[in-house]
């Protein structure tokens, strides 16, 4: 078994989805005319009117939140970490690349998980990649494979992980056993599930722009402290993706391994391509009415996570100098040591207490998404969903104190299944993304607001419910 996972994770996650993730990005960068570039105002636009909801959907701006729970985790403290130290600073630009292009992924995902979405048995708006697959592409033995991909490893393994994450943090910064922090983490996690999607996205619309903007604050100050030193590090960032900088601390060198990890590391933070927050993009109550304006601000949400944040962790390391010559440290713990060498032993306890908070809201997010996919298979009842919320949480209290490594590879090895389904799904669907676009965007140029009128899609007549965008 562990051979056979081993297989396919080198598989999808050395060839399939480095290149497969990448070259879609590129596809719909193009295809959509550099949407990501040109129409920047417009995701800024999209996100200052987002604050409204009805009662079938949640407002946009909590869906933006929950996704950012999702994507904003321990990636963006010891994922950038992890890139730095085998991929040298370099890994950092091909991170932006990956995220830069991604946000055009991020943006038709969105977009069709929109246009699809249905309501459930209590009028709740709900649909994601398994909807669309199954009435966009008419596949529906392809949507179950991704609803089950998408229980085992973002609402049962992954949240694991994250427990684990907040346990050896909060253990090594304060001393807690593993056990009790799993426990803790597990309660605290019921609290917000077991009172609906409602309260986890009431949840993440008050502590994302929280902690988000309480790690970038003490980031920008940072690096506003040392800001003499700020252009030099940025400049050696371009020159070592391209190798023309010589390597720091554990890091190869190469431009190879630049790359390589940026773009794996880019991925795991923002998550654009995966098929994760289009899950929730879909509970959305769009604001302007039309499927592309959920794109846009789930786009905007791919560059939060890694152009913003990704890159204060990433800029906060490389100005302490903590990565010297034969330096050893990685992942989190190369995060603290560099917190602590701007900011003393205050900065273990900040980190820890980032990572908390991070992973925290990764795992109540991450069960959305599976929450979703359950009700997609059928099994939405009380039953089904008491089930689901039981495993989530037993597998927080194990993740806490015990790591096995093949159980998360299988996990790993479930996502990058789900990934490529979605990838396909999404490039055949393109003509659609394309055309919502235009029509998108030439509604703004004519002054109008706009508004998805779904008799001028006749295609579609038979594939979405048109009573929804009455």
């Amino acid at each position: 078994m562990t051979a056979i996972v081993d297989f396919l994770n080198n598989i999808l996650w050395s060839y399939v989805l480095v290149y497969g993730l990448l070259g879609v990005g590129i596809f719909f960068t193009i295809r959509l005319g550099f949407l990501q570039f040109v129409n920047f105002n417009e995701m800024v636009r999209a996100i200052r009117g987002s604050r409204e909801s009805d009662v079938h959907g949640i407002s946009p701006f909590q869906a933006l939140c929950t996704s950012l729970a999702s994507r904003v985790g321990t990636g963006n403290l010891a994922g950038v970490a992890v890139a730095l130290y085998l991929g040298g600073a370099g890994a950092i630009f091909w991170m932006w690349m990956v995220a830069l292009v991604g946000m055009a992924t991020g943006y038709a995902e969105s977009t069709l998980a929109q246009l699809y979405k249905v309501r459930d048995g209590k009028g709740q708006y709900r649909g994601g990649p398994s909807v669309y697959i199954s009435k966009g592409l008419n596949a529906p033995w392809a949507a179950v494979i991704f609803a089950i991909c998408l229980i085992l490893s973002f609402g049962l393994v992954f949240n694991a992980v994250q427990a684990n994450s907040i346990a050896d943090a909060m253990q090594g910064a304060f001393g807690i056993p593993k056990l009790w922090m799993g426990i803790a983490v597990a309660i605290f996690a019921g609290i917000v599930i077991f009172g609906g999607l409602r309260s986890i996205v009431r949840f993440a619309e008050f502590v994302v722009p929280f902690m988000a903007g309480a790690y970038v604050l003490v980031a920008l100050g940072i690096m506003a402290w040392n800001i003499t030193e700020v252009p030099g590090v940025l400049i050696a960032i371009v020159k070592s993706a391209f190798g023309l900088e010589e390597a720091v601390g554990g890091a190869t060198g190469s431009i190879t391994a630049a790359m390589l990890n940026g773009i794996k590391r880019g991925l795991f933070s923002n998550e654009a391509g995966m098929g994760s927050a289009p899950n929730i993009a879909a509970t959305a109550t769009p604001a302007p009415h039309h499927p592309s304006s959920q794109g846009l601000v789930q786009a905007f949400g791919v560059f939060i996570d890694t152009i913003v944040i990704c890159t204060a962790t990433a800029v906060m390391i490389l100005l302490s100098g903590v990565m010297g010559p034969g330096s050893e440290l990685t992942g989190t713990r190369l995060t603290q040591a560099a917190m602590e060498a701007h900011i003393g032993a205050a900065g273990g306890y900040f980190v820890a207490i980032a990572i908390l908070f991070f992973a925290f809201t990764s795992i109540v997010a991450n069960y959305t998404y599976a929450e979703n996919a359950v009700i997609y298979l059928g099994a939405g009842n009380n039953l089904g969903i008491g089930l689901l919320r039981v495993a989530a949480l037993g597998m927080v209290v194990w993740g806490g104190y015990e790591a096995v490594v093949t159980v998360f590879n299988t996990a790993d090895a479930s996502m990058g299944l789900m990934a490529t389904i979605n990838l396909i799904a999404i490039a055949l669907l393109s003509g659609t993304v394309v055309k919502l676009t235009k029509d998108y965007l030439a509604q703004r140029k004519a002054g109008e607001v706009p508004h998805f009128k779904s008799k001028d899609y006749p295609e579609l007549h038979e594939k979405i419910d048109s009573n929804i965008w009455h």
